[in-house]
């Protein structure tokens, strides 16, 4: 039934545009003789009218279908279109003036009338083009749902993507939002008009009453301004009492991953966002591209991002392991939406289930490893300090074994910022795998390249600080911040994967990387901004309240431990540490008596012996 309707509906468009481009090519021509002779043909030129036509017509009929304008749907007519129209008529054209040339003047209309002609035909099917467009969006379109008047929009940012959103609204009323101003930074847009949109000044004129917008929304259209701009914005939006949304951000618009219209709420990360950073895909490309890749962990905030990514680089195969079967399907459905579902298996394992990561690397021979598994809640692994170094450390050492042991190029080692001089057992256990990585690749410096990656907090992961503001929020408060002088590094989740995945292409092996990841943020400025963006006051629709530091927790992070030598990347948002390895010997006696601990001694003897082997850790102990 559905294959019959869809080939009946083809064949009425086929049909209806045929003779919708033959009447008014006839009429064309027609008129194109009367406007060269001055409404007076002689009779023979219009003798020859109905001969000329029939080839003439014909001719242009077919180039409208050899250049797809039978295949258009009427709804849809834009620039694209328009071009393959001139190409059409343009081809006719010079086909008659081709044959008038070479002594055909019997059988082709006059020059003059060739050139009118071509004129008339491009207005003619283009404008018919557009008026069925206008006249299908117009009086076609699904009227606006749960609401009797559209809502009036101000757009903040009159360039391509501001222009193309106004567009979007205009076409489908069902959004209910009509676009009545633009604004913008640039002087030079101001005062002209953007589909007939005014553009009235710039963002901060929305004060001026003399304005009379009567605006109920406003979109903020400008994914590439930063993040300084963008809190201007909000907080003048805030002032002026107006709900404020924002369309995706440039990486999702430029992959075609979603549509300008899919209005968002303007989120944390819009106002903490940083420069970009331009990756050199190309290395990374080289390495990912027809290997065999696998991501531990691969079901995380960091783990899944990874693979979204490393899928774009058409490895060979990714390869997902995850413990959590919730967290590995819907990362594996959502790549089989990106449509990578070829490349990609999900496996459920255990990293240190023995024979299960045994038989997956010798069944699938991965070439490079993203080892993002891990414990990573601070104060959950403080008060059981066994299990973060069961999972962080041994761990990772029973996957770097692996690897070594099955001929892997790359081992990448996802790490943090607080395993640097850490205070916390968390921090303390990656600094530990950290240790084992660069001694097993000191070890055996001809085999497997291991390298390790320390980034800072990462905006919006499980168990971070932003979801739980964000719910203390939503509870009415109050909102809880440990300090008030405490600070943090943060990144957003692409930009800290593709740290990774440049640290990856760039690393020889036994390096530590980490991103410039600029100023530290207050946590309590944090908290305000989180607080104005749910259109609350700080400290009067929601409570500040200062909790004190929790066992393990720093005022601030620091970027490198004492001994580890800075070194400059070619890639200038990525600093190499390299330091003295201890001796494989050394550190496998130390993980061993480690390890006889962690089963049989009270946490905060594991600690001390864990300060024992990580001498920088300072430990809470109660």
């Amino acid at each position: 039934m559905k294959v019959t309707f869809f080939r009946r509906s083809k064949l009425f468009r086929l049909v209806s545009l045929g003779s919708i481009y033959t009447i008014l090519l006839f009429i064309c021509l027609w008129l194109s003789y009367q406007l060269r002779f001055d409404f007076a043909p002689p009779a023979g030129e219009m003798a020859s009218y109905w001969k000329v036509g029939v080839w003439v017509v014909a001719l242009k009929l077919l180039l409208l279908w050899f250049f797809r304008q039978f295949e258009g749907i009427l709804r849809y007519f834009s620039v694209p279109d328009m071009k393959r129209v001139l190409y059409s008529m343009g081809s006719a054209s010079a086909v008659m003036l081709l044959v008038w040339t070479q002594g055909g003047m019997e059988s082709t209309p006059p020059r003059g009338v060739i050139l009118i002609d071509f004129i008339l035909s491009c207005g003619a099917v283009g404008g018919v083009r557009m008026a069925l467009r206008i006249f299908l969006e117009s009086y076609f379109a699904p009227p606006v749902k749960g609401s009797r008047r559209a809502k009036r929009v101000g757009i903040f940012g009159a360039g391509d993507v501001g222009a193309s959103l106004a567009m979007e609204l205009m076409k489908r009323r069902g959004f209910g939002l009509v676009p009545v101003a633009f604004f913008d930074d640039d002087p030079d847009k101001w005062y002209s008009r953007v589909h007939d949109i005014p553009v009235v000044g710039a963002p901060e004129s929305l004060r001026n009453n003399h304005l009379n917008l009567e605006l109920d929304e406003v979109v903020i259209a400008m994914p590439s301004a930063p993040a300084k701009r963008i809190g201007e914005l909000v907080s003048l939006l805030q002032r002026s009492k107006l709900k404020c949304a924002t369309v995706p951000s440039m990486d999702q618009l430029a992959t075609g991953q979603v549509k300008v219209s899919q209005l968002r709420s303007v989120e944390i990360q819009d106002l903490l966002g940083r420069d970009p950073v331009n990756l050199e895909v190309d290395d990374i490309r080289q390495i990912l591209i027809d290997k065999v890749v696998l991501v531990t962990g691969a079901g995380g905030s960091i783990g899944s991002e990874l693979c979204r990514q490393i899928a774009s680089f058409n490895p060979k195969r990714l390869l997902m392991v995850e413990q959590s079967e919730l967290n590995l399907f819907q990362i594996e459905q959502e790549l089989i939406e990106l449509g990578h579902g070829g490349i990609s298996l999900p496996l459920i394992g255990d990293i240190l289930d023995e024979l299960r990561m045994e038989y997956i690397f010798s069944r699938f021979m991965p070439g490079v490893v993203f080892h993002a598994a891990a414990h990573k809640h601070v104060p959950l692994m403080e008060g059981q300090p066994s299990e973060a170094i069961k999972n962080n450390t041994f761990g990772t050492k029973a996957v770097a074994d692996l690897a070594l042991r099955h001929g892997v190029k790359r081992f990448v080692m996802i790490s943090t910022d607080k395993a640097i001089n850490p205070t916390n057992v968390m921090g303390a256990s990656k600094r530990l795998g950290e240790i084992y990585v660069q001694s097993l690749f000191a070890a055996y410096p001809d085999k497997t390249k291991f390298m390790a990656v320390r980034f800072g907090n990462v905006l919006g992961s499980s168990g971070s600080v932003i979801p739980t503001f964000r719910k203390q929020i939503a509870a009415g408060g109050p909102v809880k911040v440990t300090h008030p002088d405490v600070t943090r590094y943060f990144m957003t989740i692409p930009e800290a994967v593709g740290l990774v995945l440049q640290s990856s292409s760039q690393g020889d092996g036994g390096e530590i990387f980490v991103l410039d990841m600029g100023e530290p943020i207050k946590i309590v400025d944090l908290a305000r901004q989180m607080i104005e963006l749910s259109g609350l006051i700080p400290d009067e629709d929601i409570d500040i309240e200062f909790v004190g530091l929790r066992p393990g927790e720093k005022l601030f992070e620091e970027i490198s431990h004492k001994g580890e030598n800075i070194k400059p990347t070619k890639h200038a948002k990525v600093l190499r540490f390299v330091s003295q390895p201890s001796p494989m010997e050394t550190v496998a006696g130390q993980l061993s008596v480690l390890n006889d601990c962690i089963h049989n001694s009270k946490k905060d003897e594991i600690k001390v012996v864990i300060q024992r082997f990580v001498p920088e850790y300072q430990p809470f102990l109660t």
